[in-house]
């Protein structure tokens, strides 16, 4: 039970589910690891994808990991029915919040921003054609935005820019709500949410996930309750202090309860 959670993603963007994550559980261990040199995953194939898949989720059950949330919508998509068939522990996977989206839109059109690899994948399809058949979808794929979150420049001009042209169409068709398809795309809130105003609900599903991580612990009694303080570990295979310098900023704005 003291085992820690592990996390994955193609860069800091899956730190953004890491940050609800350690919200919601404050007395579980996690490590993180950031696949870098490998980012963007957006526009890889899917082998590769389950290639870096593996070398990571071999590496994160090394350190002994209980649970392990591939916080990468691309990485779900193309990976996750292949580590949950091949390995023994649970995993917690992202996908684009479109039903509560579509649940709650006044408008009938909804925008999703997203990687290439998320919209062409059969998760997303799937949630679609069970819950999107009487809504209007505006697609954006978000090209980008993973290196400029990755380079910490989410507020930058170029940022502001590329949201403009991604979301003013959505704005102009009459989307209501916006999902996000991407783990790196809720650093840019504050930015989409000074373009899109009270026009646009933002759907972030990190917590969504961070409920589905404890129904899974609680289901497969893992929860820790040893009462030790919880130890963070983060790991890359590339830039490790990008990596750390961002959970610093989270640990500093996160009010754990």
């Amino acid at each position: 039970m003291d085992a820690p959670i592990g996390f994955f993603d193609s860069g800091v963007g899956g730190l953004s589910v890491w940050r609800e994550g350690i919200k919601l559980l404050p007395g579980e261990h996690t490590i993180y690891y950031a696949d870098n040199a490998h980012c963007p995953y957006g526009a890889k194939e899917p082998d590769e994808i389950i290639a870096r898949s593996i070398h990571i989720v071999d590496f994160l059950l090394t350190h002994a990991c209980k649970l392990i949330v591939v916080a990468c919508n691309t990485a779900t998509a193309a990976a996750i029915d292949y580590l949950r068939t091949h390995y023994p522990v649970p995993f917690v996977g992202m996908g684009p919040a479109v039903k509560p989206a579509v649940q709650h839109s006044l408008s009938g059109v909804v925008g999703v921003l997203a990687t290439q690899g998320t919209l062409k994948g059969r998760l997303y399809h799937e949630i679609l054609s069970q819950f999107a058949t009487d809504v209007q979808i505006i697609e954006q794929p978000g090209d980008g935005l993973v290196e400029l979150a990755e380079a910490g420049q989410t507020n930058s001009d170029e940022a502001r820019a590329l949201l403009q042209q991604y979301i003013q169409p959505m704005l102009d068709a009459g989307a209501d709500h916006l999902v996000l398809g991407c783990t790196h795309y809720p650093f840019f809130i504050p930015a989409i949410a000074r373009i899109a105003g009270q026009r646009m609900t933002i759907i972030d599903p990190a917590p969504a996930v961070a409920q589905r991580i404890k129904s899974l612990l609680i289901q497969h009694n893992l929860l820790n309750t040893s009462g030790d303080t919880a130890r963070h570990a983060f790991f890359s295979s590339g830039n490790l202090h990008a990596v750390r310098e961002m959970a610093a900023r989270i640990m500093r704005q996160t009010t754990i309860n």
